[in-house]
């Protein structure tokens, strides 16, 4: 297939023009980011989005790879003479599974037995006892009797001959796509509790069966970590009569004196063959349209983080909680620069409540502290009802610590906070999490944020491009000033990455703040391929070029300055004066190369600039009326915020240590599909206890009849 039939395909399957998927795959295979082709490319793309670059890219490179096996297997079949027999149905096939269903019988195989029975010369038998005809198939077996070739009797021989025929059912491309077909729509997920051992966590799964097509994805991969771990054994199984009977009616011709012989192969090439292999394909299968899910809510949960509400630049208070070795507490600037450090014991054992709130209030009134962070963690609770004790009239914060002992130990925190030992590092990157999440979260690997459902038990490599997206994405989406940002958020800046980065932070401490975008072509090895593709996402404000301080790319410049002096003013005059820009006629400025999109966009730019896109932050707290899980009890109605949203339902941290969980039954009075759609981390809600297991330490939860009343 040619690169202009992968186009129209994927054109079709996404309902997409092949304009917009030809001119996607050029600016794609040219280097381009996705980042990059959805903001300054509108034109090129018709106004795709990322998601929809995305896909564009996806769907190219799978039927990119169905071609390549295919050609692989041509290649194959045509050294060993055989691809003139199979050269059309390789061409016509649509899928890898297709691809690999023809392909089978010439792969090269194993010594199996029937390799044995074919060595034994029982091909000739076995095509006879497969074409069903009048013969006696015990006759007929007297004649390879051999027992030079192994071969001692008719009844040998058949047995011999059938291990054929069980091969050939197990192969044929009709009965395979017949059987996969009805796994597809038919089978089930079905586990039992190997003797011996105890469910513990899969005490559910001991003894269970579910449809393969409506099993949920945080299901199927709980019981792919059972068997995993010998507790659990799984099986994907069709309806073994309904199977067999598909193969009947494939193989079986009438009733005469093979056809016994036949319906014997049958049954023995299903059992042994067809479904362990075809078993093996489904839970494959079933792992990757669950690793899809998982994947996918993980990456929507991470964007929630990496986008939730920045305090801005203002001083804070950061204190990582802890009881016996008492809280880390440190002030920070606007800029998440450390001002002052040391440890307080507000509580038990040591217990030095009053000093404790003198060294607290006297940090706050000394360094003119705007609001207080403190993490979510042991002792969370306790500290922020010791600090709201103090009544010092600034915001105080819940703050998730999630990944904050990764970073702590980690050769960027060792670089950025040389002087502070591990347990204080944890601080500052609380402190810093509320000054600007983002940028503080980027340090960290998005997997220790504590997110997303089985997410050690997805495909590893997939999951990481995916939350790397993610968080270009994220990073894209607020912009970045290039003389404050470190080198973890510059790398996730479209065509920079972890050598450029390095290479520009290290060029602006040598020389000083960048005055312009320009002077980023005077960075070591940063050429104008990555210039073109990072530049819009750069900010440099105060600098000499005001432009510099929109997301307006460089390339672009000469429309505004053209827009600008038709109008008789100058560019900050432009800029400044928005009514004054009311008047500009976009029309007279599209061309060959730009649109009304792109030119829509870069008004849009200039009526904002420098505004972050992020929703301003609402602080809120916990109930003071509990402070562990013994306090908990059916009916209480508590403030709290979301920390996790699966496919299952959502967590929700309300204070006591443990999060209680939303069922997605529970989320809202209307049916709920995919919780996702409803709710996001970090949001504050108001939820219901509806049990409390001290036991299993599980926390039932209920949003239903809530709605307004946080």
């Amino acid at each position: 297939m040619s690169e202009a039939d992968l186009i129209e395909r994927a054109a079709d399957g996404l309902s997409l023009s092949t304009r917009q998927v030809r001119s996607t795959m050029e600016l794609l295979d040219r280097g381009a980011t996705i980042p990059f082709i959805a903001r300054y490319r509108k034109e090129r793309t018709g106004g795709l989005d990322e998601v929809a670059v995305a896909n564009v890219r996806d769907e190219i490179g799978r039927l990119r790879a169905i071609e390549e096996r295919r050609s692989a297997i041509m290649r194959s079949l045509d050294e060993r003479g055989l691809l003139s027999r199979e050269r059309a149905r390789i061409l016509a096939a649509e899928s890898l599974s297709a691809l690999e269903d023809i392909y089978r019988p010439y792969r090269p195989k194993r010594r199996t037995k029937a390799n044995i029975a074919r060595e034994r010369g029982l091909e000739p038998l076995a095509r006879i006892v497969l074409h069903q005809g009048d013969l006696e198939p015990s006759r007929e077996a007297e004649a390879f009797v051999d027992p030079e070739k192994g071969v001692t009797s008719a009844e040998e021989a058949l047995a011999g001959a059938r291990e054929i025929v069980s091969e050939w059912i197990s192969e044929d491309v009709k009965a395979r796509a017949a059987l996969r077909n009805l796994m597809h729509t038919r089978g089930l997920v079905r586990t039992t509790g190997l003797s011996g051992r105890d469910g513990g966590k899969y005490r559910d799964y001991l003894e269970y069966e579910e449809p393969l097509s409506t099993v949920p994805s945080h299901r199927i991969l709980a019981m792919m970590r059972g068997a995993r771990e010998k507790i659990l054994s799984l099986h994907i199984v069709p309806p073994e009569e309904r199977a067999i009977a598909l193969l009947e009616r494939q193989f079986v011709d009438g009733s005469g004196p093979c056809t016994q012989e036949v319906r014997l192969a049958i049954e023995d090439g299903y059992r042994r063959l067809l479904l362990p292999s075809l078993e093996r394909e489904m839970l494959a299968w079933a792992k990757e349209r669950a690793d899809k899910t998982a994947i996918s809510l993980f990456a929507q949960n991470l964007r929630q983080i990496l986008l939730s509400p920045p305090l801005g630049s203002r001083t804070v208070l950061a204190i990582d909680p802890g009881f016996r070795s008492g809280c880390k507490a440190v002030v920070l600037d606007g800029q998440g620069t450390p001002l002052h450090w040391e440890t307080i014991y507000p509580h038990p054992p040591i217990g030095r409540t009053r000093k404790a709130g003198e060294i607290v209030s006297e940090m706050v009134e000394r360094f003119a502290v705007s609001a207080i962070a403190i993490g979510n963690g042991t002792a969370g609770r306790e500290t922020e009802s010791f600090v709201r004790s103090l009544q010092l009239l600034i915001p105080c914060v819940m703050v998730s610590e999630a990944g904050a002992s990764v970073y702590s130990a980690s050769a960027q925190a060792r670089e950025e906070l040389p002087s502070m030992d591990v347990s204080m590092r944890g601080a500052v990157s609380i402190g810093r999490r509320l000054i600007d999440p983002l940028a503080e979260l980027v340090k960290i690997e998005p997997k220790a944020l504590g997110v997303g459902q089985y997410q050690h038990d997805v495909d590893q490599k997939a999951l990481k491009e995916r939350l790397d997206e993610v968080v270009q994405a994220c990073v894209s989406v607020v912009g970045v000033d290039l003389n404050t940002a470190s080198a973890p958020l510059l790398t996730y800046i479209p065509g920079l990455g972890p050598t450029l980065a390095k290479k520009i932070v290290d060029f602006r401490e040598d020389l000083g703040p960048f005055r312009t975008r320009r002077e980023l072509l005077n960075v070591p090895r940063l050429g104008p391929k990555a210039f073109e593709q990072a530049a819009g996402f750069l900010r440099v404000l105060d600098g000499d070029e005001p432009l510099d301080a929109t997301a307006v790319h460089p390339e672009s410049y000469h429309l505004v300055e053209q827009m600008a002096g038709d109008l008789g003013a100058s560019i900050g005059e432009f800029l400044a004066n928005e009514e004054l820009r009311r008047n500009v006629n976009l029309s007279r400025y599209a061309n060959g190369c730009v649109g009304d999109a792109t030119l829509k966009a870069i008004m849009d730019e200039l009526d904002r600039p420098v505004r972050d896109p992020r929703q301003r932050l609402e602080p809120s707290s916990f109930s003071i009326r509990v402070g562990s899980i013994d306090d908990l009890h059916p009916g209480m109605v508590l403030p709290g915020m979301v920390t996790n949203v699966t496919a299952f339902g959502a967590f929700v941290d309300i204070g006591v240590h443990q999060d209680g969980l939303v069922h997605k039954s529970q989320l809202s009075n209307e049916f709920v599909r995919d919780p996702a759609h409803v709710i996001s981390t970090g949001q504050g809600v108001t939820v219901r206890v509806l049990d409390v297991d001290l036991e299993r330490e599980r926390i039932s939860l209920s949003m239903k009849d809530l709605a307004g009343t946080l």
